[in-house]
């Protein structure tokens, strides 16, 4: 028993130790591309840093991909809650719902998107206010 605690202690470290030394090659590619960028809009100085900086600092395709599945994933499941679905029939549901193509979903998201702002614009919103406005309005029922 012993042993297998070891060597699993052992297993999650060397994974651990793995991981942590990927990550700087991740960095380090990154930078070679934001530099070479730079390079080929020839940036020179503050222009070249703020680049520099925003090229660094922007996230992978990777991680917007997996975070936008995952969203479709909350969406879809707070539907299905609301409609109070179970078994095969919230199944089939979710289903449906995460297969649904990406552009009806976002075309339907910028009409609401559209509406609530010129909601907002006629109540004359701003600040605070108008963010407090446009959160309740863009997660409010169709």
């Amino acid at each position: 028993m012993v042993k297998h605690v070891l060597a699993a202690m052992a297993l999650a470290l060397f994974c651990g130790q793995a991981a942590l030394a990927a990550e700087p090659a991740t960095q380090e590619e990154k930078m070679k591309v934001c530099n070479a960028d730079a390079d080929k809009k020839a940036l020179k100085g503050d222009e070249r840093k703020k680049f520099m900086s925003e090229c660094l600092s922007a996230k992978k395709e990777e991680d917007t991909k997996g975070t936008a599945q995952q969203e479709k994933m909350k969406v879809c499941n707070e539907e299905a809650g609301k409609k109070a679905l179970k078994g095969d029939e919230r199944k089939k549901f979710m289903s449906d719902c995460l297969s649904a193509k990406e552009e009806a979903k976002g075309t339907a998201q910028q009409e609401k998107m559209k509406a609530c702002n010129e909601e907002a614009g006629k109540k004359a919103l701003k600040g605070d206010e108008r963010k407090k406005f446009m959160s309740d309005c863009l997660s409010a029922k169709k």
